[in-house]
């Protein structure tokens, strides 16, 4: 059996180190064991889980946070997903195990602890599609998990017991159980620490717990004279006999299928001595030429040595020696090629000017390093060599190579995104670019671009598959993916398409009966006389608008169908042809069917959430026709997923994390921009990524490009519908709960008149104090909302005055222009 796919496999850690019960000592031995042996999974001589796919919790988190993360992890685990506990383990006087969190309650097990029964369910029935389920337990107490009979082999009772399923012959659950596959390489393992009634131990002194320690010591040196790979039932058969030979409580093991048997992960012992594995010196290097070497910078602190002397050796030691690269995000896809940014002494030691010459983008053909180039195999994917280019060629066996070239003094990182990362030393831009390239994805070209790069690399357009007839492989369709290139319905295309459609010229601006425009809110308002008495306007920006809408949408797949006066069915991606203008609501609030705001004038295009949420509101729609989608799917949800996480973790470098109340939220947030400006680079090009992503989804083919799967207008455009949707929703909540009305909307940014500076002053709250539920939140989960600025009113009416009453003051109030 193969190591598990590490891009179909997901693993969370618990590791308790702190407690509030007095007879709970402290274990900081658990949260180090919990981290040291997340960092092996990550790592490529183990098992290589991409870090997004590893979750590490500690002695902040609650039960709600670990369920929450379990389930997660098991909704997207399709491989092998792999669940850790250590710290202290409870049990109540029916021998039932309670896994200790910080506020456990040593005399009544019941009280601050994870019961593990629920652990156990939330991972089973949330972990269906999971080939194998594994699940550590480093704590007192723990084989009460599961009993094992006195040969140390499971019997099927046993095993039901354990794993809580009804005695099939054919491994099916009773009782509304999720079913087993019947098939060999599927079921569930439970490793425990020590039996029913043994506790385990920390060795004093030790880094780690016993059980854990003996874990990590096996990985970290693998089995000598095995093989490439070792087994978990090798890995619990070595780690059983060194402690029974200590007399230390005995491991258990309870396994279904011989899992244990099947889950492999590498052997480091059989590993060359050489480097752990092809992309061992991670995704990217910076190369810089210093009193006449080549320096490359690594992502992790590496510095390696190139003895290239011209640009398209520098492409063969990337590529044949150097290390670099990264494994793909799906099975389905491709590993991707080096990065190489040259720094401006990299471009020149390879011969490339400071600038291309006379304004151009790209070098020259007949520049001699294209030369060379072209020679050795080289080809550029796009029109020439510029800022940003991917280089192809053919490699052994017919396989394909390609290196992605940065060059930053050609102006390659937008310091409106990147800040001034492209100033800054190379082992710094190496940082910050890694650990964007280990969060989302290795850097192709703007964000923009590698947001769009980072949907197909996720959900690849084909697979390979067996052939019935002949048993070869061959290339077909990947479901849940943009496979083909699809017509578009006529209101779909954007308007502004260089291409005469129909009877309308090129670049014609259509009406709304004619053509589908779902956008953000751009609207404002005059303000009334008692919000004139308010001293401030205060905004307040949704955080990740437009990513969090993508997440959970179904969005149509193939070409679409038409209808004529078709039957609302809000099930059914699609453009819908609807007259709203019947629709009377508060004028103090934006439209939500249109971007400026303003009621519909008339029959107009809208996409299916929008229609959603008029019938939602209250209001029959019926439209006169439509272009449906009948297939549809979460196109978006695993891009989404995998940019929020990247957010998140970023974030918490800046020290603003999840939990936190409103006021400790704004205080992280104000100390935030002063912590590492790195990290605030690596922020602002992941919010880049998810806007300019979903924005590239309507792009047009450049020159005679020909049109790709992913340009898919209508996407976009449902996205920009629920980003706008959800905004007003919350809006509604809060006029109808609190009497409170936005002045302006921008986008993601909403302002309000308010009596304090402070989004606190004037967000509602319930008696109790907490948020208004179906309100705005402070907070920094995607869809939750940061503060934008504060005015003074007065700043606001002096705009108005200067730029008419039309001007929106969302648009400037952050950074204050009059």
């Amino acid at each position: 059996m193969p190591v598990p796919d590490p891009v179909e496999s997901r693993a969370v850690l618990i590791g308790i180190d702190g407690f509030t019960h007095p007879d709970l000592e402290p274990l900081p031995a658990a949260a180090a064991g919990a981290r040291r042996l997340a960092d092996l999974l990550r790592d490529p001589s183990v098992w290589g889980l991409p870090a997004a796919h590893v979750t590490v919790l500690g002695a902040d988190a609650s039960v709600s946070q670990v369920l929450g993360a379990v389930r997660d992890a098991a909704l997207e685990a399709t491989e092998t997903l792999f669940v850790y506990f250590a710290g202290h383990g409870l049990r109540d006087r029916d021998e039932r195990l309670y896994l200790a969190l910080a506020e456990a309650d040593a005399d009544h097990p019941q009280i601050g602890t994870l019961p593990y029964r629920m652990l156990r369910d939330v991972l089973r029935q949330a972990g269906y599609r999971a080939r194998h389920r594994v699940t550590v337990l480093d704590c007192c107490y723990s084989g009460l998990a599961g009993a094992m009979s006195g040969a140390g082999v499971p019997t099927r009772v046993d095993l039901a017991h354990a794993l809580e399923e009804a005695e099939h012959p054919d491994g099916g659950g009773g009782d509304g159980a999720v079913q087993v596959p019947d098939a060999d390489d599927y079921g569930d393992c439970v490793l425990t620490s020590a039996p029913p009634t043994r506790r385990s131990f920390v060795p004093p002194g030790a880094r780690f717990p016993e059980f854990t320690g003996e874990l990590i010591a096996l990985l970290e040196r693998g089995i000598a004279d095995g093989g490439p790979e070792l087994s978990l039932e090798d890995a619990w058969r070595s780690v059983r006999r060194r402690m029974r030979e200590r007399g230390s409580p005995e491991p258990q093991q309870f396994a279904q299928n011989a899992v244990a048997a099947r889950i492999r992960l590498r052997n480091r012992a059989a590993l060359p001595d050489t480097t752990a594995s092809r992309f061992g010196n991670g995704p990217l290097a910076v190369i810089d030429a210093e009193e006449g070497r080549v320096r490359a910078y690594g992502a992790e602190g590496r510095v390696l040595h190139s003895p290239a002397t011209t640009l398209d050796a520098l492409l063969e030691w990337a590529t044949a020696r150097a290390g670099l690269g990264v494994a793909r995000l799906n099975r389905h896809g491709e590993d991707a090629g080096p990065l190489l940014v040259l720094t401006d002494t990299g471009a020149g030691r390879f011969g490339l000017p400071a600038r291309p010459d006379g304004g151009s983008r790209c070098l020259p053909d007949e520049h001699e390093a294209v030369v060379r180039l072209r020679r050795a195999g080289w080809q550029p994917a796009g029109p020439g060599v510029g800022a940003w280019t991917r280089l192809y060629r053919s490699g052994a066996g017919g396989r394909r190579q390609w290196v992605q070239l940065c060059v930053l003094p050609w102006g390659a990182l937008d310091p409106r995104h990147w800040g001034g990362t492209a100033q800054r030393p190379p082992a710094e831009v190496a940082r910050v670019l890694g650990t964007y390239a280990e969060r989302v994805i290795t850097p192709c070209g703007s964000p923009a671009d590698t947001g769009l790069e980072l949907m197909t690399a996720l959900r690849p357009p084909t697979r390979a598959v067996r052939e019935k007839r002949t048993g070869a492989w061959v290339s077909a369709p990947n479901p849940g993916a943009l496979t083909e290139v699809v017509d578009l319905a006529p209101c779909e295309d954007p308007d502004g398409h260089p291409v005469p459609v129909g009877d309308r010229p090129g670049s014609h601006l259509r009406e709304p009966d004619r053509v589908l425009r779902e956008e953000t809110h751009s609207w404002s308002r005059p303000p009334t006389a008692a919000e004139l008495r308010a001293p401030h306007v205060v905004g307040i920006r949704v955080n990740m608008m437009l990513a969090s809408a993508a997440n959970r949408l179904r969005v149509g797949q193939g070409a679409p169908v038409h209808v004529e006066r078709p039957r609302f069915d809000k099930t059914l991606p699609g453009s819908w042809l609807v007259d709203l203008s019947h629709i009377a609501l508060d004028a103090r609030l934006p439209s939500p069917f249109t971007p400026h705001g303003r009621a519909p004038a008339g029959a107009a295009w809208y996409t299916t959430p929008t229609l959603a949420y008029a019938v939602e509101l209250g209001f029959a729609v019926h439209p006169l026709e439509a272009y449906v989608r009948t297939r549809s799917g979460g196109y978006l949800d695993a891009w989404y997923k995998r940019l929020r996480n990247g957010y998140l973790a970023t974030m918490a470098d800046l020290g603003v994390t999840p939990g936190l109340t409103g006021k400790e939220f704004l205080d992280a947030m104000a100390r935030s921009a002063r912590i590492d400006p790195g990290a605030a680079a690596v922020l602002g090009a992941i919010e880049a990524t998810a806007e300019g992503g979903l924005d590239m989804l309507a792009g047009r083919p450049y020159g005679a490009a020909p049109p790709r799967p992913a340009r898919r207008p209508d996407i976009r455009a449902a996205v920009g519908a629920t980003a706008r949707v959800n905004t007003h929703r919350k809006m509604l909540k809060v006029a109808r709960e609190a009497d409170l009305f936005p002045l302006a909307v921008a986008a993601d940014c909403v302002v309000y008149a308010s009596d304090g500076p402070s989004p606190l002053d004037f967000l509602p709250r319930t008696p109790e104090g907490e948020p208004l539920p179906g309100g705005f939140r402070l907070g920094v989960t995607p869809g939750w909302v940061t503060y934008a600025g504060t005015r003074s009113t007065a700043w606001a009416e002096d705009l108005r005055a200067a730029h008419g009453p039309d001007v929106n003051i969302a648009h400037h109030i952050a950074d204050g222009v009059s």
